[in-house]
């Protein structure tokens, strides 16, 4: 009996140092990576690239404009959308190329322009948490650690990046850069508010993800929460000292491209002006705070114009010298 005893004892530590040895290499088996799934050229300067993002939990689309041909690496500008996001194509292209004309302006540039498709109301963050409605948000981690290694594999990018956004997607750049400072050399905000600490501001941003019936609590909590100003490229300007920046707003007011009244003489309501309205104090208070760090930025305002895509394409435009800096063009 006693060397039954025995026999089983060892039994025990052997089957708990198996169990131990097993765990030990299922920790240690990497975690998924991040892949391109598949590339389609839709035209000689654009491409659909299709990523297998283990953050988002699901396939994500990219579009890149490239140049038709080339040799050598270039530089990548990442360059986010408003709060649709691609929705009015059905989530086939970002609106930036829905909108503008973005994919003739960069033909000639030896640059990377990457558009992602999708994030609606997401201001491309990591989210605490799940929403119902808009589900995975983990933008940030695809946008700065899985994608940019697969576009410079794939399209011979050479690790120079600048970032950009417009409205939702403004907030959105700022927060990537100032959050990873070693991966972007410049920024670009058209008619973003960059200044979150207000709580006009913090409002802003809730009505903004409630109006794609998202919750802003499951984003970054209650605005007593620290992670709105872990958010808050204002609060965190200093790490945007030596980089190129360019932020541009109009004032609200009926601009070049507005019409106010139908053929019949009927006034139209401009929904854009009080919106535009908002992201000119808050740039205008981005900028006070870059001027009072003594941060260099190169800052448009336009006397008129609503929150439309005519001027942020007119922005992007005046923006370029800017970006050339940044990107060592």
């Amino acid at each position: 009996m006693r060397r039954k005893r025995q026999n089983a004892g060892v039994l025990g530590v052997a089957l708990a140092v198996f169990a131990l040895s097993c765990s030990n290499v299922a920790q240690a088996e990497p975690q998924a990576r991040a892949r391109i799934d598949r590339i389609d050229q839709l035209t000689p300067t654009r491409s659909a690239v299709f990523v297998d993002s283990p953050s988002m939990q699901r396939e994500i689309q990219v579009q890149v404009l490239h140049p038709e041909k080339g040799t050598g690496t270039r530089p990548t500008f990442y360059l986010l959308d408003g709060v649709s996001a691609g929705s009015e194509s059905g989530y086939t292209e970002s609106t930036w190329t829905q909108k503008t004309d973005i994919e003739t302006f960069f033909t000639d540039k030896d640059v990377n322009v990457v558009l992602p498709v999708g994030g609606t109301g997401s201001y491309y963050t990591d989210w605490r948490a799940d929403d119902p409605n808009l589900g995975v948000n983990k933008w940030e981690s695809f946008l700065a650690d899985e994608l940019p290694p697969l576009i410079d594999e794939a399209f011979r990018g050479n690790g120079t990046n600048a970032v950009g956004g417009v409205s939702m997607g403004a907030l959105g750049a700022g927060n990537l850069i100032t959050r990873h400072p070693d991966l972007y050399s410049g920024l670009a905000s058209y008619s973003g508010c960059l200044d979150n600490s207000a709580s006009s501001s913090q409002d802003s941003v809730r009505v903004t993800v409630a109006s794609k019936n998202g919750d802003a609590t499951n984003m970054w909590g209650p605005v007593s929460d620290p992670a709105w100003r872990d958010h808050d490229p204002s609060y965190n300007a200093e790490a945007l000292r030596g980089k190129a920046i360019y932020i541009s707003t109009s004032t609200g007011s009926p601009g070049v491209y507005d019409d106010l009244f139908t053929p019949d003489g009927r006034l139209i309501a401009v929904v854009g002006g009080p919106l535009e309205a908002l992201a000119h104090t808050c740039t205008q208070l981005f900028a006070n705070r870059l001027d009072g760090l003594a941060i260099p930025a190169a800052v448009a305002y336009r006397d008129g114009g609503t929150h439309s895509w005519p001027y942020w394409q007119d922005a992007l435009h005046d923006s370029w010298p800017t970006l050339q800096s940044a990107l060592n063009l």
